[in-house]
């Protein structure tokens, strides 16, 4: 038949081998996304666990999330000893590329979390996923459909590796004049506005994530009163100051879009009173890691760790002239949109394996 039915267990096998501390091994942790550096600096790596390149490693607690991740990288490393690990036996049956299309599929990170469910910690093992079926194709069909998913992510990763570039230009520009330049206090730039949907015409609400990015509210806005929330129109900033200390973040995004929305009236909105100042410089400014850790640092003070308006204020921006500006931002709101582009290319990859998987299946079938 040109279509056969295993369980996975007959095809994989779990690796567990330890870490003995004789040669030098890099650490990495996984997500949805790939391998990771580890977040944990100076871990006991005597307890770690060794995997090799075409090693699947995942999270037992997050697979629900799609934590797992084919080794295509490396020879040889290691990872938390809390993950798990295996790798084909039977590479006469199945790519390793083609199971790891089978696993980035949302129908796969589900039935995980339905097999974990029994488990005291919802933990997912290499022995649940021993139990799959999976029905494969022979394999120059699979090898055939993986050219064609290796193909759109080495085009993404290409894209991806111009992003880098282009944050390493406006970055270091950012470097040079921060130095270079005089710095005026944030309550010296903003201003704050008060207009309020008072008329009750617009409806959509919004608030502002960690990433400092605009995102429909997660409030329940059922029989609330929107003509007291404030509008936001193109070129305003939407700021809270709440639990700065805990996110380790200063909560604010620029808006730029044309049609005006409305957030709580907890938020504040500012706008540019200096002209001379562009509102994309400032909001790029407060995109870098260390007006962050700033802003986590003057929260201190706050008995709920919240970033007052006071403080806020006393934030110094270098500020350059208007030409620098224009090309830092020039630079900062390409990389932007690649990355808007670059994110799109992932969703696109991850929704193309079930496709591809399905495609597959109907070839053989038909050669059945």
């Amino acid at each position: 038949m040109a279509l056969t039915r295993y369980k996975l267990g007959n095809l994989i096998e779990q690796r567990r081998e330890k870490y003995n501390g004789q040669e030098e091994l890099s650490a990495w942790g996984v997500s949805r996304e790939g391998f990771i550096l580890p977040k944990q600096d100076g871990a006991d790596t005597s307890i770690y666990n060794v995997f090799y390149k075409n090693d699947f490693v995942f999270n037992p607690a997050r697979m629900e999330l799609n934590s797992i991740a084919l080794n295509t990288d490396f020879n040889k490393a290691i990872c938390s000893s809390l993950y798990e690990i295996f790798y084909i036996t039977r590479k006469d049956l199945i790519l390793p590329e083609y199971l790891n299309m089978f696993i980035k599929r949302n129908e796969f990170a589900r039935k995980c979390w339905f097999e974990a469910v029994g488990s005291a910690r919802n933990y997912f093992r290499v022995s649940n996923l021993s139990e799959f079926n999976i029905d494969l194709p022979p394999l120059p069909i699979q090898q055939k459909y993986v050219d064609i998913y290796s193909s759109m992510l080495a085009n993404q990763k290409s894209y991806e590796h111009g992003l880098d570039d282009l944050k390493l230009s406006y970055e270091g520009l950012i470097n040079e004049y921060k130095y270079k330049s005089s710095k005026i206090c944030v309550g010296n730039i903003l201003e704050e506005v008060d207009y309020r949907n008072t008329k009750n015409t617009i409806t959509d609400v919004q608030g502002i994530n960690i990433q400092k990015q605009f995102m429909p509210t997660v409030a329940n806005t059922i029989n609330v009163n929107l003509t007291k929330y404030k509008l936001v129109q193109k070129g305003q900033f939407a700021f809270s100051g709440m639990q700065t200390g805990r996110d380790e973040c200063i909560r604010i995004a620029l808006y730029d879009k044309e049609n005006p929305i409305i957030i709580s009236p907890a938020y504040s909105v500012f706008e540019i009173k200096d002209k001379s100042i562009l509102p994309e410089y400032v909001m790029m400014w407060f995109s870098r890691k260390e007006i962050d850790r700033l802003g986590w640092f003057m929260s201190d003070a706050s008995i709920r760790t919240n970033l007052d308006l006071e403080r806020f204020y006393e934030i110094e921006i270098p500020i350059p002239e208007m030409k620098i500006q224009k090309s830092i931002v020039n630079i900062y709101v390409a990389y932007k949109r690649r990355k808007m582009i670059n994110e799109k290319l992932k969703t696109q990859i991850k929704d193309i394996c079930p496709i591809l998987i399905k495609g597959s299946i109907e070839e053989a079938r038909k050669e059945a």
